[in-house]
């Protein structure tokens, strides 16, 4: 996933728009406004951390005179008492900026802890992880950058970037064949150049892709490890494949042995414990 700096300053500033508003008037009341202040984004809890980047952005936007030292990286396993970076400067720039970097850095690490631990189960296998669309509104680049840290792979970022042809699409177009031959003739007209997914929900609709062409993947869309076996070999290697539908942390390894080529994992991002981490004062 390539990240444009453009739409991370646009989620920061409306970030903290939404917290900030009118002031931090709790800082305001009770701290200086010439009271200077270090701070420590301390790990709590062990997993694989992320997020450092949009810290160091939040804070140079809250305040360019903040100071960020950076202890760690995005991707680094981190352990409970370890040190990710120190914020030196004003502490009502530190204190505006506290909840934001927290909230970024805690949901993000926990994506990328548990991507990671996919990734682990498929370790000697081709097969790689996909997160999916579900993901928080407005929060959805740093939740996929997230998973590439965890070292996942991003599917499309939404749904003006690849072509996803599901069970919806199918029963409203009039079927397989009609949908597919509706896309291509889609992109045609207007010039398109996007990769071509089709769900298929069982091997007869397996069989019906393959008769049709013209595509790129067939997502098979909770098959058994048997069914999906079948299917890998039937496709042979014409198409893309990847599996999706209810897949766990237990059965992964199980579908990737199968042989497909990806697998996507909802739960990676819209069902997620956030990393306990902590910014403390230093006195």
């Amino acid at each position: 996933m390539q990240i444009s700096l453009s739409d991370l300053d646009l989620f920061i500033t409306n970030a903290l728009q939404e917290d900030v508003e009118d002031g931090d008037h709790t800082s305001l009341a009770c701290i200086p406004d010439a009271a200077t202040g270090k701070a420590e984004l301390l790990v709590k809890e062990g997993g694989v951390l992320a997020g450092m980047e949009v810290a160091k952005k939040i804070f140079k936007e809250v305040d360019k005179q903040l100071k960020f030292a950076p202890f760690l990286i995005d991707g680094n396993t981190i352990k409970k008492g370890d040190i990710a970076f120190e914020v030196e400067g004003s502490a009502q720039s530190i204190l505006k900026a506290e909840r934001l970097v927290l909230n970024c850095m805690q949901r993000m690490s926990g994506i990328a802890t548990s991507t990671h631990q996919y990734v682990q189960k498929l370790k000697g296998l081709e097969t790689k992880i996909l997160d999916t669309r579900k993901t928080t509104p407005g929060f959805r680049m740093l939740e996929k950058w997230a998973v590439k840290i965890g070292g996942g792979e991003n599917h499309r970022f939404g749904l003006f970037d690849m072509i996803m042809i599901k069970d919806n699409h199918i029963d409203y177009s009039g079927g397989i064949n009609a949908a597919i031959k509706k896309t291509a003739d889609y992109l045609s007209k207007n010039n398109l150049n996007l990769k071509i997914e089709v769900e298929a929900r069982n091997m007869e609709e397996v069989e019906e892709i393959i008769a049709t062409g013209c595509i790129n993947r067939i997502m098979l869309d909770n098959f058994s490890f048997e069914e999906t076996t079948k299917a890998v070999v039937l496709i042979n290697g014409q198409y893309e494949t990847e599996s999706s539908g209810g897949i766990t942390l237990e059965t992964i390894r199980q579908y990737a042995e199968c042989g497909v080529d990806y697998i996507s994992v909802g739960a990676l991002t819209h069902h997620i414990k956030s990393l306990d981490l902590s910014l403390k004062a230093v006195k």
